[in-house]
């Protein structure tokens, strides 16, 4: 059996070819050839790097009840349209313990009324003047 050297003449001019376009070219057009075949999977050449996200204060939110943080409960709580205890914490900066209390204190005077009782979470609103 005789080999076909059609073929093989084919692809020794195919590589002549690459081989001499290689050389002609100049070492800057070079180095711009080689640089995305030695980066990482022809990726971009800068990686981009991973962030490393927002970190949130640790709060300073009031723990044991004093007579000036009780006094500003009674008087502004009551004027909320919704209360609850993730309200209390937000906007009056106390504790999840204490705005519990708070809420059952004002229940208890009549100064708030429940509307939802959920095991999650209580929702109370400002108890109208009617009532």
């Amino acid at each position: 059996m005789r080999l076909d050297r059609s073929g093989g003449e084919r692809m020794a001019r195919a590589v002549l070819r690459i081989f001499i376009f290689a050389n002609s070219l100049d070492p800057q057009a070079k180095a711009k050839a080689a640089a995305p075949t030695s980066s990482s999977g022809g990726k971009s050449a800068k990686k981009k790097k991973w962030s490393k996200g927002k970190v949130k204060d640790k709060a300073q939110h009031a723990v044991t009840p004093d007579k000036v943080l009780f006094d500003r409960i009674v008087k502004e709580v009551p004027t909320f349209r919704f209360i609850s205890q993730s309200i209390l914490i937000e906007r009056l900066r106390v504790n999840g313990s204490l705005a519990r209390i708070a809420i059952r204190h004002l229940e208890k005077e009549g100064s708030i009324k429940r509307i939802v009782h959920h095991h999650g979470q209580l929702i109370y609103t400002r108890a109208s003047a009617a009532e």
